[in-house]
């Protein structure tokens, strides 16, 4: 059983399309840009097949207990069907933020949900203590 996967590992890997890893396993950076300091960074780069990003970050309330990071940046590249991704960020104490054309968009929940929520949510306590 053991050397029938082994085979069919052997296979698949045989098998797989590596087309798409070669034209972004030649990709070079040409332009890249950076500045790092104690309380603050940026960054930036492209490479010749599409890729982008630059993202730029700053202490908050250096020294402080609330002492945080906060991070905004974008970064893009175009995807096997064509497409470019573009996608926009903020990280801090919110937690990750992304924005993008492609992302899923959160709908807020129907009130009827939420009632129910709320009703089981007493409810359940309720029969906890009855047991």
């Amino acid at each position: 059983m053991k050397s029938f996967v082994a085979i069919l590992a052997l296979v698949a890997v045989a098998a797989a399309d590596v087309s798409l890893l070669t034209k972004d396993a030649a990709a070079e950076i040409v332009q890249q840009d950076a500045d790092v300091f104690p309380d603050q960074y940026q960054y930036s780069f492209q490479t010749s097949n599409g890729i982008s990003a630059q993202e730029s970050g700053i202490v908050k309330n250096p020294g402080r207990e609330d002492e945080a990071l906060e991070v905004q940046g974008s970064n893009s590249y175009t995807g096997n069907d064509g497409q470019v991704y573009a996608l926009k960020y903020v990280a801090n104490e919110n937690g990750y933020q992304p924005e993008g054309s492609h992302l899923p968009v959160a709908h807020p929940i129907p009130d009827y949900i939420l009632r129910a929520i709320e009703y089981n949510a007493a409810h359940a306590k309720v029969e906890a203590t009855r047991n």
